[in-house]
Parts: C-alpha cells; structure tokens; sequence
C-alpha cells in the first residue's frame, strides 16, 4: 500500500491552529461522549461528521479541501480494513452461534478444577473464545454471564476470575487475525497478516504467561459449593468451532490474502456449525417472515461491524485532512527532532503516542486509525522498521492500558456484565476499579517497552539487521 501523503497541499486560515481545527473537534466529542460513558463506534459518527464540517470554514481552498476528505475515504488502507471487517463480523457471529461458549465452559467444567485453577482454565477460555470471534466486547458479554459464577462457586477469588475473563477478551484483542484493531494496525502499516501474527505472538503469549502465572497464584481463596444451573450452559460439540478457528489462522500463515482466510473460516464455521446441529440453513440466511427482520446470521454479523466501518470511513477523511494540511508532518517533525532520534527512542515514541490515544477514546481501534497512517507509519519507515513491527509496537500499546480504563466500553460491559450476573445468582460483585490491575494489560506494556529498548523481537525492513 501507499505510504499517506505528507508533502502539504491545504492551506488553512489561522494556520496551525486552523489546521488543527478538525482534530481538536474530534477528540473533544470522542472524550466528551467516553467520559459521559455514552461512547461508542456510532456515537462517534457525530462527532468526526462535525469535525469535517467545521474544518471546512478554515480551509482557503474549499474544493481540495472536500476532495483531501474524499482521498482519505478512498484510501486503499481503508478499502482493506472495510472488507476484512465485513468478513469478520460474519465469522464472530458464525462462532457464537455455533455454541463456542457452551464448548468453552463444557471444556473447563468437566476438568473437575477448583479455585486458581479454574480461574486459569478460565482465562484461557477467554482467549480461545476472543481469538476466535475476535471481539474483546463481545467475549466480555458472552463469557461472564456462566464463567463467573461457575467460578465463584468453584472457589475462585471474584476479583481475579472477573480479571481473567477481562485480560483473555484483551489477549483475543490484541492477536487475532479477525480482531479489528490487528486488522487496521497491519493494514495502516503495509504488513501482511502472516508476517503480524507470526511477529506479534512471541510478545503475546509472553504478556500471557505473566498474567497466568498471577491467576494461577491468586485466583483462589474462595469456597466451592455446586451449582446444578450451570450444567445445563454446557454443550461439548460447542468445542469442534475451534476447528474454525485454526484455520483462519493457519491460511493467514500460510500467506493467503486476509478476506480469503476469512472466508475460509466462514466456510468452516458454517460447516461445523451445522455438522454440530448448533446452526441450521436457515438460521445463515433465510427469507424473513415480515418486512424489515433480520434474514440471518449473515445479515447480523456484518450489522454488528457496521458502526465500526462508517467510524473508520470518517476517521480516514479526517486523518487526510490533517496531513495534507501539514499538521501530522508538524508534529512528527517534532517528534524526530526532539523525541525519536534513535530507533529506540522512536519505538518508545510510537508506544507512547499510540497509548496517549487509547486512553481518552472509548475504543482502541480508532486510536490507530488516528495515529497509525500519519504518525506512526512515517516514522517507522524513517528507521526502516519492518512493517509488521510497526504494527505490533501500535496494537500491543493499544491494547495495554486501554483494558484498565472504566469508561473504555469494553471495560463498561464487562464490568455491566459481572455486576448483572452477580445480582443472578446472590453474589457480591468487586469493585469497577479492579479493572485497574487487569494482570495481561500490565503485562503486554512491559514486554513491549522492554522489547522496544532491548531490540528483542525488532524487525527491520528490506533485511536489515
């Protein structure tokens, strides 16, 4: 893909400032909606609509102006992160119905595990289920509402089970093929998905091994006592949709192009699905019976990305706005003169701008949106970082703090879900602020500052060493 365009062709009334008019609406609704805790993918339409508009008045050339806003939404970036997403939610959707989280609990159930050790089994649940629906949120909502009072019956600490669903949603997040922000961080970056996860699966499954050794020694102290309700949540043939998921991952290693090894895994998760008897034809897609209903999974799936994609559609036109109006080269120009003058300083410098971003916007995908094209890219390519590096420094950061923050929405709905299913079953749900110790996110931001400033795992471009 094409690098963004940096040399400055809008000229601004006001200058910088005026420039800077598109951004600075932007991220005042993005934080005003987060902190109200109303944000959201089609909330956040408003506020980059808004902020496309109001640049407009600033602009001497309104002409260029529209058509650098019709560039970024043309973008062929955007193009690949529009379609995989479209094939994504389909197979998130595909995996649910195929009863993936029955088999998820059926499998940690029948192991007979108690206290710390099924709140391990538990968050390994949750990064099988993250990995293979590729939604943090969508883990969070399904896995909680039997995970975690199975494990506060089984004896596990609530605190630290609750954590362990949150950090595997996190882990699923942060390296899945079909997750949105390994999506948008491979493809603002150039890389190929087989050369992002084979990369970033070193740093992840390390950030997991630290957090399960701390559910493994804290995530007991709790007494068993048996729950009869939960039984009937469990379903074996749940289980065989993992099959899915290996191979979405095994054709992306192998090379294939992501939109074909997601098809692929639609494929077989609709097989699967219906060998199990846990999706029928019909259900995939069918004529519906009134007007104006839902004709399947199908339809459903891709409704649950839509949000997702009108959002990155004007993200993208704003981010070209910035750059053609010179802003983003300002600020790297900046960040190279004062902050990134070695290859170490620069990957810290991506870390940082990256995790900056994730903390007032309540969803990370759009975080590398605004920073992944126009900062992080051209800086990365300044010291010749291999794409895929590239990528992993931005989607590791994005994924650290970011699940620790209660008004991001995926720390809202698991935190809603846990307190719900508590109220259910007469327990006590923890305190929102345990969020803050979420064991894989602390754990993903030292392995990557640690990689950034070692070199551990840092690839260079065109086969440098």
């Amino acid at each position: 893909m094409d690098s963004p365009v940096m040399e400055k062709r809008l000229e601004m009334h006001g200058g910088l400032l005026g420039g800077l008019v598109p951004l600075l609406v932007l991220i005042s609704g993005l934080v005003w909606l987060s902190v109200a805790e109303r944000g959201g993918t089609k909330p956040f339409w408003a506020c980059a609509w808004i902020a496309i508009v109001a640049g407009l008045f600033f602009a001497k050339n309104k002409a260029e102006y529209c058509k650098a806003a019709m560039r970024g939404i043309g973008d062929s970036t955007g193009i690949v992160i529009v379609t995989a997403w479209l094939f994504a939610g389909v197979f998130g959707s595909l995996m649910a119905a195929g009863g993936l989280v029955k088999g998820l609990l059926w499998l940690g159930m029948t192991t007979g595990a108690q206290g710390a050790v099924f709140t391990l089994l538990v968050f390994v649940a949750a990064m099988l289920f993250s990995l293979g629906t590729g939604t943090s949120t969508g883990t969070c909502l399904a896995l909680t509402p039997v995970l975690y009072p199975a494990g506060c019956f089984l004896g596990a600490d609530p605190a630290m089970l609750a954590l362990a669903i949150l950090s595997g949603a996190a882990f699923g997040d942060n390296l899945a093929p079909i997750s949105d922000t390994t999506i948008v961080s491979a493809f603002t970056q150039g890389a190929t998905m087989r050369d992002v996860v084979r990369s970033r699966a070193p740093l992840a499954l390390v950030a997991a091994a630290i957090a399960a050794a701390a559910f493994a020694v804290f995530g007991g102290g709790g007494v068993a006592r048996p729950l009869p309700e939960i039984q009937a949540h469990m379903d074996p043939s749940g289980a065989f949709m993992l099959v899915a998921l290996v191979v979405v991952v095994i054709a992306a290693l192998a090379g294939r192009h992501i939109i074909e090894s997601l098809i692929y895994g639609n494929v077989a998760a609709a097989g699967i699905g219906m060998l199990t008897g846990n999706i029928t034809p019909a259900a995939i897609f069918s004529i519906p019976a009134k007007r104006g209903d839902s004709t399947g999974i199908i339809q459903n799936g891709i409704n649950g990305v839509v949000g997702a994609i009108i959002f990155a559609i004007l993200i993208l036109a704003v981010t070209q706005i910035l750059v053609e109006s010179g802003i983003m080269r300002r600020i790297l120009d900046l960040a190279e003169r004062f902050m990134a003058r070695t290859v170490r300083q620069a990957e810290l410098f991506i870390i940082g701008i990256t995790v900056l971003a994730s903390i007032p916007i309540s969803a990370n995908a759009p975080a590398e949106l605004l920073v992944g094209p126009s900062l992080v890219r051209p800086l990365g390519e300044k010291f010749n970082l291999a794409p895929a590096r590239r990528a992993n420094l931005m989607d590791c950061a994005v994924c650290s703090v970011f699940f620790t923050l209660p008004w991001h929405i995926v720390v809202a709905a698991w935190y809603g879900a846990v307190v719900s299913s508590s109220a259910t079953y007469g327990l006590e749900a923890p305190s929102v602020g345990i969020a803050l110790y979420n064991p894989y996110s602390w754990a993903l931001l030292a392995v990557i500052v640690f990689s950034a400033i070692t070199g551990w795992n840092r690839r260079y471009a065109a086969g440098q060493a």
